[in-house]
């Protein structure tokens, strides 16, 4: 698969949310309130709860952060009830952005989203404008040098649907349906290739490729966007280059 690094972007946004593990830990909060409000507070009944408190364990989040957050939930602490408010729009050279938020005032979130793609040549489109150019499924990321051939062979046997090698790094990704994503998991774990990341996100079905000082206007609306406080996911179609992030 042509086009720039995607581990060094994927290993871009680790480092970000490293530096800001106290914001992270907020949104990961909020995730697993929200799942456990949703669908129940038992993660191995709940697959959107079981994936948010994997996320907050990986994060190094403490057990009693997960266990109030589902509590306050789930009725047995007094919480917060947060929405689920989703934002589309364009970032420079036509690249599409998705925003995914929880907060407890939209009008607030609306208005630093907005703000956020105003301050970086970008604009906030209507519901629907971009969405129907990505699809929603799950991505297991392997660092450069893993095992090609034993990956793709267990991936397979595993049921997912693609698997991708960076001709770049050489980086590999194994593509699942959202609904396979966490059997298609285990399933590479048991056979001893534990992803190094991995995550259920929406995927563009072609990417945009820009470079110059486009790509570094695209890279500080992304970083902008993922900052904000009610701000929970931020996915785009963009194919940036390493230098767009310096």
């Amino acid at each position: 698969m042509a086009g720039h690094s995607k581990w060094a972007n994927i290993q871009h946004r680790k480092g970000k949310q490293d530096a800001v593990r106290g914001r992270i830990f907020t949104k990961l909060v909020r995730e697993i309130s929200v799942a456990a409000r949703v669908g129940g507070g038992d993660p191995a009944g709940n697959p959107r709860l079981r994936l948010a408190v994997e996320k907050a364990i990986a994060a190094s989040m403490p057990k009693d952060n997960i266990e109030r957050a589902i509590k306050k939930a789930t009725g047995e602490l007094e919480g917060v009830a947060y929405e689920e408010p989703r934002y589309e729009g364009y970032a420079p050279g036509g690249v599409a952005v998705i925003v995914d938020c929880m907060t407890d005032n939209r009008q607030r979130t609306v208005a630093d989203v907005r703000h956020a793609f105003a301050k970086f040549g970008g604009n906030l489109g209507t519901d629907g404008s971009v969405a129907f150019l990505f699809n929603r499924c799950g991505v297991l990321s392997y660092a450069p040098g893993a095992d090609e051939d034993s990956i793709t062979e267990a991936a397979i046997e595993a049921g997912a649907e693609d698997i991708q090698v960076n001709a770049e790094d050489g980086s590999i990704e194994v593509l699942t349906s959202a609904e396979d994503y966490q059997a298609v998991k285990d399933a590479l774990i048991g056979a001893g290739h534990p992803p190094d990341e991995s995550e259920i996100t929406f995927r563009a079905e072609t990417q945009v490729s820009v470079d110059g000082e486009t790509a570094k206007q695209v890279a500080k609306l992304l970083d902008r966007l993922e900052e904000l406080d009610d701000v929970q996911s931020v996915y785009s179609n963009a194919d940036l280059p390493g230098d767009a992030y310096e």
